[in-house]
């Protein structure tokens, strides 16, 4: 008996310190997070690749710059070049920890600059499958976190965890993201719609390590289990700490956008 109870109190603390699946799915959101912190500004080109149902593809090319912002969220300014009948169009983002979102989307074509509402965030971004509200850095205060489990994918060894959008005007319920143990990179996210039932699902690959620290993907590959259609974005010649500025972020920066 005395040594039964003797086992007992040894576990007992071990229980006490045991993460629950909330705590665990916190702590692997901020190390992804913490991994990508520090890159000061970056700047890259893109081309999304829209593809319909019945496989007709249309192309865009755009160029992106990234300011990271001390205590807040990224601020991210998108430009598009080809074709012609969206050159100079430009989306705006600063992203908040807690705060909503704010984004305003310049139309050259009307010279106007137009402010996307909270309401209207889970809407289709340039008439891809990816959603305005996508179009952000990801912050670990914008949703809360369940550790689900540990699972191969693509021969990588990853934490799998569930996260629910604290924002109820979000377009998802929640979303399951694939989070390699090594590099804290995702690999796969699934998103579901307010029904609760599978919308999206988006792949990234082909990693790449910039300044010795920071991995970014080469393409992120987004399919509408819904609709059919699909969305790829390839990314290249990043260049970081280019001495990027708050002015190359202000809402005048869309109209100077060329």
């Amino acid at each position: 008996m005395i040594l039964r109870i003797l086992i007992i109190s040894l576990l007992f603390p071990l229980v006490l310190l045991a993460e629950t699946a909330e705590e665990k799915g916190l702590t692997i959101a901020k190390e992804a997070k913490k991994r990508i912190q520090g890159f000061k500004d970056y700047r890259n080109k893109s081309v999304m690749t829209l593809k319909d149902r019945n496989g007709n593809e249309s192309k865009r090319f755009m160029r992106s710059k990234n300011l990271e912002v001390e205590n807040d969220g990224d601020k991210i300014l998108i430009i598009f070049d080809q074709p012609r009948d969206v050159k100079g169009t430009a989306l705006l983002t600063f992203t908040h920890r807690t705060e909503d979102d704010d984004q305003w989307l310049y139309l050259p074509a009307l010279k106007r600059v137009k402010r996307i509402s909270s309401s209207n965030k889970s809407g289709p971004f340039m008439g891809s499958e990816f959603a305005y509200e996508d179009i952000t850095s990801e912050e670990v205060e914008k949703y809360t976190y369940k550790y689900l489990r540990d699972e191969k994918y693509n021969d990588l060894d990853c934490f799998v965890i569930e996260r629910y959008p604290v924002d109820k005007r979000s377009g998802y319920s929640k979303q399951i993201v694939w989070i390699d143990k090594k590099n804290y990179n995702p690999q796969k996210t699934q998103y579901f719609d307010k029904k609760g039932q599978l919308l999206k699902v988006l792949n990234l690959k082909g990693y790449k390590l910039y300044l010795e620290k920071f991995w970014q993907p080469s393409t992120l590959h987004m399919v509408n289990k819904v609709n059919g259609k699909e969305s790829l974005l390839e990314f290249s010649d990043y260049e970081f700490r280019t001495g990027l500025g708050e002015r190359d972020f202000d809402k005048n920066a869309l109209k100077r956008a060329r």
